[in-house]
């Protein structure tokens, strides 16, 4: 297993992590056997992957909690684990309380990476809160950095970091202090290479790309734009009018997303990988992303996606599918908020 370092902090991440969003169970993602976590968490580590990524709001803290019980048994010092705390939580005495709530849901006496999820202001708190008092009057970054810094002084986290912050957002922090910004990343979403990565390779931060497959539509699972159920198709790649979920009101970009799509299906055959390696050794070819998540519903999905890291994507392929995938970078724009229309970027 490839591993990269976070400069600013030292963090030695495995080139992929394994993503926690559907430990639990949960609407979203649906029942999760937790049998089955506790295999793909043990797989993960004989595999060499050493990065687990949670969070307090993934399926209301069972997440963590489920990640808990898979570390059972596994040497503490060959985990890396993350996680995160919403940013309507950023209040100090209220960032310390869901530190330890996280701590004990994960079994754990610390936290290797804390993060804020989102930017600290009322259009992206008002996702997870319905408090109008926190809403009108958000946390201050300041004081949810002073907090962090406490928390590491007490042993409670040993790195912190933030998530799903622009350039704009990054340009007020003490960058030399953040391990690693946490985005959006894959071949359908590459807004971060305008100047949030550049940014953050130029500091120091290290950054955990997401979304690697987009949540199975680089799976190469669905034969046509049509056949995506409809919670994967609330990205601003969709028009809005196909589907209610949908809330960034525009138009999309499915002409450009479904030629990329058929480019890259292309490009399989030729290759004889699969799409889901394809997307995946994309993303390692980028020397600025430390690590890419992927998450794996049971062993056999793991394996699959760790045969990305065998070998590398030959340099012809990775500049004809910078070529397919052009036209949705542009059509996008600089926008790293793939769920909310350009103008209520909720990482602007």
């Amino acid at each position: 297993m490839i591993t990269r370092v976070c400069k600013n902090s030292g963090l030695e991440l495995s080139i992929l992590g394994t993503g926690c969003w559907t430990f639990g169970g949960g609407e979203y993602w649906g029942d999760q056997n937790q049998k089955d976590v506790n295999n793909v968490v043990h797989a993960s580590v004989n595999l060499g992957i050493n990065y687990f990524d949670t969070a307090e709001v993934y399926n209301d803290g069972r997440s963590e909690s489920s990640l808990g019980e898979a570390i059972i048994g596994i040497p503490r010092d060959r985990l890396l684990i993350g996680t995160k705390v919403s940013p309507s939580n950023c209040y100090k005495k209220t960032l310390i309380k869901h530190c330890e709530a996280s701590l004990k849901r994960i079994q754990t006496d610390y936290i290797d990476l804390y993060m804020v999820h989102w930017p600290l202001h009322s259009h992206s708190i008002r996702h997870f809160t319905k408090d109008t008092r926190i809403i009108n009057n958000p946390p201050e970054i300041s004081e949810a950095i002073e907090t962090l810094h406490l928390l590491k002084q007490q042993g409670k986290i040993r790195n912190f970091g933030v998530s799903n912050f622009s350039r704009n957002r990054l340009k007020n922090l003490p960058l030399e202090e953040i391990a690693v910004n946490e985005l959006p990343y894959n071949l359908l979403c590459r807004a971060i290479e305008y100047d949030a990565l550049p940014l953050c390779e130029e500091k120091g931060i290290g950054v955990i790309g997401y979304m690697a497959l987009l949540q199975g539509i680089l799976a190469d699972i669905y034969p046509s734009l049509e056949d995506i159920p409809v919670w994967q198709r609330r990205t601003r790649h969709f028009n809005c009018k196909s589907t209610k979920e949908c809330r960034h009101g525009e138009e999309g970009a499915e002409e450009e997303t479904n030629t990329a799509l058929k480019g890259i299906r292309r490009i399989c055959i030729e290759s004889g990988f699969s799409m889901a390696e394809i997307a995946i050794k994309w993303i390692i070819e980028n020397y600025a992303i430390t690590c890419t998540l992927v998450g794996s519903r049971n062993v056999s999905e793991l394996e699959e996606n760790v045969k990305a890291v065998h070998s590398p994507l030959n340099k012809d392929i990775k500049a004809e599918l910078d070529r397919i995938t052009l036209p949705v970078m542009e059509k996008l724009g600089n926008h790293l908020d793939y769920y909310e229309s350009a103008e209520n970027d909720r990482t602007l």
